[in-house]
């Protein structure tokens, strides 16, 4: 079975968004949520995962983070509300 790639939007503490990608996802909000994630995130914690789309490759992944980086807030947040975060950790055996 492939390894899965994530792009993922989690919300900081202070509200504001921050978009990523990662093989687990499980792992990268620990470390976000740690402190050891991103720079922009450390300051800002705890985060909450918002949204979460799946690809098959990392660079898949990492296009489509660049795409929702470029994103202005009110269109991440309607991503988000869209989006059926708990469907898609259900099919993925995601636990968080």
């Amino acid at each position: 079975m492939k390894t899965a790639n994530y792009t993922y939007i989690v919300e900081c503490s202070d509200g504001t968004l921050y978009t990523g990608w990662t093989n687990c996802i499980e792992k990268r909000l620990q470390e976000h949520n740690s402190g050891k994630g991103a720079k922009f995130t450390r300051v800002r914690r705890p985060v909450k995962l918002r949204y979460l789309e799946r690809s098959d490759t990392k660079s898949a992944a990492m296009k489509r983070e660049a795409a929702i980086k470029k994103l202005r807030r009110s269109q991440k947040q309607k991503l988000i509300a869209e989006t059926e975060l708990e469907k898609i950790l259900m099919e993925n055996h995601i636990s968080i």
